[in-house]
């Protein structure tokens, strides 16, 4: 059966405040794990004026204390922005607290523009290409010490918390693969490239202590609400966040508008045609046909979905559907590990 979890980005709406966006995440996880959602993560973003997640760590603590059984965890922290025995203690830290609930996804990605990059990073002769290295360092920060360790990470060291990778590209599938590590891919925003990687990670895949057969994640977007007219109207937030972001005019989530499709450029509007692949807007009955097809194509383990509405009950709405739909879906895949 493939699992249903959510990726919440903590949108900051136009007229709200970080502290409103948190408490509306707060409210959303607990209503997730009621219908049974497997994991809600929250993504590294930095000066971005409509996404309250940037101290990702702090934020999935306040969701974890929130909830009993849910996994919460990073879908990610970008890696190259930190050292990875910062992050050893920060997520060995939640795990103290959290056992057996807390995910971590790694991105190579700055999760910002490059004048934030730099007031991020100390070391500004840090690349991204040292990721893979990185990862594997993290990880080894999570493990049980070898004799003469002489740098533990305390709390973190064996922890074991789930390492994931994220991607929109070939490489994050490579590592991913290499490592023996579940594999997230970006298809909500970056279908590109999708099924080429979903290939190479199952062909490529090795397996490791912590994961013996490979296993995927695919973002997806899902606006679901009572009539498919009404799904196309709260669409229109999340699209004009999306052109608004491609502009480099980033900004809090704007309220929707009628008849958005046709106030953009041919060039956006085959931008949002890709995405569109990975997406099910509709009623009820609209969506459950486009995710059973979308997970026939791909064979996922498991989708995160992305339900972002300037209205908080219509965003609550879509992913009660969302759920309601999970239950009715034919199992088609492997049995879930617990590693994953």
């Amino acid at each position: 059966m493939t699992a249903f979890s959510i990726l919440d980005l903590a949108p900051i709406t136009l007229g709200s405040t970080p502290r409103d966006s948190l408490h509306r995440s707060k409210d959303l996880i607990q209503h997730a794990e009621a219908w049974g959602y497997k994991r809600h993560w929250v993504a590294e973003h930095h000066n971005m004026q409509g996404i309250a997640s940037s101290a990702t760590s702090v934020v999935i603590g306040y969701l974890a204390e929130a909830t009993k059984t849910i996994r919460v965890g990073a879908g990610g922290i970008m890696l190259p922005n930190h050292a990875p025995l910062v992050i050893a203690e920060q997520f060995g830290t939640l795990a103290s607290l959290y056992p057996d609930r807390i995910d971590l996804g790694l991105g190579r990605a700055p999760g910002t523009d490059q004048l934030t990059m730099q007031a991020l990073r100390r070391n500004l002769q840090a690349k991204i290409d040292d990721f893979p290295r990185d990862v594997v360092e993290l990880q080894s920060f999570l493990k049980e010490a070898q004799p003469n360790q002489s740098i533990t990470a305390v709390p973190g060291v064996g922890t074991n918390v789930p390492l994931w990778i994220l991607g929109s590209s070939l490489f994050g599938a490579q590592l991913a693969a290499m490592l023996g590590l579940p594999f997230a891919f970006a298809s909500h925003f970056a279908p590109a490239y999708m099924q080429a990687a979903i290939d190479m990670y199952r062909d490529r895949f090795q397996p490791s202590e912590q994961l013996q057969v490979p296993y995927i994640m695919l973002g997806f977007n899902l606006c679901a609400a009572e009539s498919s007219t009404e799904a196309s109207y709260l669409r229109s937030s999340s699209l004009q966040s999306f052109i608004n972001l491609r502009r480099g005019q980033p900004g809090p989530l704007p309220p929707p508008i009628e008849d958005f499709d046709n106030q953009m450029s041919v060039s956006e509007q085959q931008m949002l045609s890709e995405i569109s692949h990975c997406s099910a807007i509709g009623d009820a009955d609209m969506v459950e046909q486009q995710i059973q097809q979308f997970i026939d194509r791909t064979g996922a383990d498991e989708l995160m979905i992305v339900s972002s509405m300037f209205d908080h009950h219509k965003r609550l709405q879509s992913y009660e559907i969302g759920a309601e739909i999970m239950k009715r879906l034919p199992s088609h895949s492997k049995p879930d590990t617990a590693s994953a």
